[in-house]
């Protein structure tokens, strides 16, 4: 069974960066497309980014140019930094993976962090 652990959200302020991990664990966790979902209050849950085993990425239109997702496969560890943070950025950000990547990207994936807090203040 993979689990999803994220990490490094917080409070920054506009224009700030931050970098979010993610630690899979499991035998197959290493094969796995991951990724990140976000959910600001309020709205519907929201396709981030996305990256293969092989290292190919998929971004969100709304912040790409401002992400980069990157992922070390000898430790299981996705990351995403995401720089020139806005307000409208605040939500809470999910560690997602499953096999396929377009369920990462249609925001299905079958498996799920508990979520971290990113809150941008004006």
């Amino acid at each position: 069974q993979v689990q999803l652990v994220e990490s490094g959200g917080g409070l920054v302020q506009a224009g700030g960066s931050l970098r979010l991990s993610c630690a899979a664990s499991g035998r197959t966790a290493s094969t796995y497309v991951m990724g990140w979902v976000r959910q600001a209050p309020g709205k519907e849950r929201e396709f981030v980014a996305a990256i293969t085993r092989s290292g190919n990425t998929y971004y969100a239109s709304s912040m790409k140019g401002r992400l980069t997702i990157s992922r070390d496969n000898a430790e299981n560890t996705v990351y995403l930094q995401m720089n020139s943070l806005k307000p409208e950025d605040t939500a809470v950000y999910y560690c997602a993976a499953d096999a396929i990547t377009g369920r990462l990207t249609s925001i299905t994936p079958n498996l799920w962090g508990q979520g971290t807090q990113v809150t941008v203040s004006s």
